[in-house]
């Protein structure tokens, strides 16, 4: 296959291989500053679907959202535009960081939440065997409130950057593309108050100060892989996936 017809078919493939279809409502959902790379400083503050009271005796109810802000590292941001001109040069002419990142973070919640539910023989396909080895091990031995904690919910994903982006061959000549995606997502699971670093916590009042909902805002990185090969079916798959303090 030529990567002119691989170029056209990526995006549908890397959708259809995890269940969903990028869409702008999805993308919707996505709260902040524009994609940063891996390496980004992040502030979070607290604006979330909250209730909060004026002073004033009608007491009117102002909504709120949770906004993570991030600020990229200048010499991050060039090295990996460079990396997606060479991409767009000698792979596929196509390619669309905007277009890829929404396709996986659509995957990103899919698998996170087969990954909840320790469904390894869903994740095959989705997730190399070798990942997929070293995961069994490490989630089976997490507990239910950690294992819920791995599952985001695409309306509670708070911030989506690309990271590291690698371009490499084997030994045999064969071509391979590496994207680094770094998640924030937020997360009900009960988790310990004293959260080790990597593990931010806030609460949001909802209703009235009786009534109070904590969540827990969580970073995790997904390694996604495509092979370049002429020949050879245009699959983005998972290479490695963390959970800070929950998956590592």
């Amino acid at each position: 296959m030529n990567t002119g017809v691989v170029s056209r078919v990526w995006k549908k493939v890397l959708c259809r291989q995890f269940a969903f279809s990028a869409s702008p409502s999805l993308l919707n959902t996505v709260v902040g500053a524009p994609s940063a790379p891996l390496g980004c400083q992040a502030g979070v503050g607290v604006s979330g679907n909250g209730r909060f009271y004026s002073t004033n005796t009608e007491k009117q109810p102002q909504k709120q959202k949770v906004v993570v802000v991030g600020i990229p590292n200048p010499f991050i941001w060039f090295r990996t535009r460079v990396y997606y001109f060479l991409i767009r040069a000698y792979f596929d002419q196509e390619f669309n960081i905007e277009e890829f990142t929404a396709g996986a973070k659509q995957a990103f919640a899919h698998v996170s939440n087969l990954l909840s539910q320790c469904n390894f023989d869903a994740l095959e396909g989705l997730v190399t065997k070798e990942a997929l080895e070293r995961l069994k091990g490490k989630c089976l031995l997490l507990s239910d409130n950690h294992k819920k904690a791995l599952a985001a919910n695409p309306d509670e994903i708070m911030y989506t950057t690309p990271g590291d982006v690698g371009i490499y061959y084997d030994d045999n000549g064969r071509k391979f593309v590496s994207i680094l995606m770094r998640y924030w997502y937020l997360t009900t699971a009960a988790l310990p108050d004293e959260t080790p670093e990597g593990v931010k916590m806030f609460q949001i009042v909802f209703g009235d100060e009786s009534r109070k909902e904590t969540k827990h805002l969580i970073t995790a990185n997904y390694e996604f892989r495509r092979e370049f090969t002429q020949g050879v079916i245009p699959n983005w798959t998972i290479t490695r996936i963390e959970h800070s303090n929950l998956l590592e």
